[in-house]
């Protein structure tokens, strides 16, 4: 009995420390595979196009979904550049995709027939399928999206050049509500709990309840809002053409606090200590999202249209001047590392990070960049 208990325990053991160090081996590789920006990080393969432009592709699920010009939509392999699809829905891409497990969302335009008597519907949504790139359903629309589509489970969201808010059904296209503005809406709305908030072409922010688009609360900026604004701390924080980056209460869309940068904000980005603005004047500054008081500012080789990416305690600004992207120390703003692209190829598409890839969007292509260093090419 002895003799087959010990047997049991030795086998026990032997299973228990084969799991400990699978499970050592798994979390090992998984932390050699974490990018961190402030270490060297080496081209993983790219994706050679001319057709690219400053709309920020979709990524889910181990694919990307980048917008060229002319109304192409191509699908690639996330983790070695393939190409997967390629859709050609005419006239031009709008506004940035979403991408989930239903299908891939895209937003178009057309232009107005020369001497027509009637005005003519210039804008299209339509839901591509993940697997092939077919169209699943389309739905017109009087005028193009702008900014970016963004959405819920089961809602997609975009504001367009005429001043309209949609609300329209994943499944089927179904507008479930649109909300007139008097001005036209330029950036990407923004979810947060059942609210969403915007802000248009004259410096209004709305706060929206998802369901029904009845307006919540109204502040007025003095000039365009055309960036995402960021929720967070209770607050929504907005980057105005003003010059200032406002601090709202998120549930009184009152007023919390007011900080000007030296031209008109270009994005902002939630980096945790830090609320990130990139401005016109060539700076990045980091406010303190309790008071906005300014904790450092990096000045550019250029203006930098593309919101940063941040990740841990970096993050990567790509101005549009230079042939690197930029990455600077959250904690005091100094250059820490970089990332070469070539010669004034960056463009207004956001850097993403999809898996262990940061992916950038040039004038030439798309760029992969990981950890590793492993090099392929792929051609459009």
């Amino acid at each position: 009995m002895d003799s087959v208990a010990n047997l049991i325990r030795a086998k026990t053991s032997l299973i228990l420390l084969t799991v400990t160090l699978v499970t050592f081996f798994c979390a090992f590789t998984l932390a050699q595979d974490q990018v961190t920006l402030s270490k060297p990080l080496h081209l993983r393969w790219s994706f050679e196009t001319n057709g690219t432009d400053n709309i920020t592709p979709a990524s889910d699920e181990g694919m990307i979904y980048v917008p060229l010009s002319d109304g192409v939509v191509v699908s690639l392999q996330v983790a070695d550049g393939e190409l997967f699809w390629k859709s050609e829905i005419g006239g031009g891409i709008s506004a940035s995709p979403v991408a989930d497990t239903r299908g891939v969302y895209v937003a178009s335009e057309s232009s107005q027939p020369p001497n027509s008597p009637y005005p003519q519907a210039t804008g299209a949504l339509r839901a591509l399928s993940r697997q092939s790139g077919v169209t699943m359903w389309m739905r017109t629309l009087p005028s193009p999206f702008r900014g970016a589509l963004i959405s819920n489970q089961s809602i997609l969201f975009g504001g367009t050049s005429d001043g309209r808010l949609y609300a329209i059904k994943k499944e089927s296209g179904e507008i479930l509500w649109v909300k007139y503005n008097s001005s036209p809406f330029n950036s990407s709305p923004v979810l947060s709990g059942n609210s969403l908030y915007v802000g248009d072409g004259v410096g209004n922010l709305l706060a929206v309840e998802q369901t029904t688009g009845q307006t919540l609360w109204r502040y007025r900026t003095h000039r365009a809002l055309d960036n995402p604004v960021v929720v967070i701390e209770g607050s929504v924080f907005a980057g105005s053409r003003d010059g200032s980056v406002y601090a709202v209460n998120e549930s009184t869309g009152r007023l919390r606090w007011r900080v000007r940068t030296g031209a008109a904000v270009q994005s902002i980005v939630a980096a945790g200590k830090c609320l990130l603005a990139t401005s016109l004047d060539n700076f990045v500054y980091c406010l303190s999202p309790q008071r906005g008081v300014r904790l450092w500012k990096y000045r550019l080789a250029g203006r930098a249209l593309a919101r940063p990416l941040v990740l841990n305690d970096s993050a990567l600004v790509t101005p549009l001047v230079g042939d690197e992207g930029v990455i600077l120390s959250l904690q005091d703003g100094k250059k820490v590392n970089s990332i070469y692209v070539g010669e004034d190829n960056n463009t207004g598409a956001s850097p993403l990070l999809s898996g262990n890839l940061i992916l950038l969007t040039t004038r030439k292509g798309l760029l992969a960049f990981s950890s590793q260093a492993i090099t392929a090419t792929a051609q459009d």
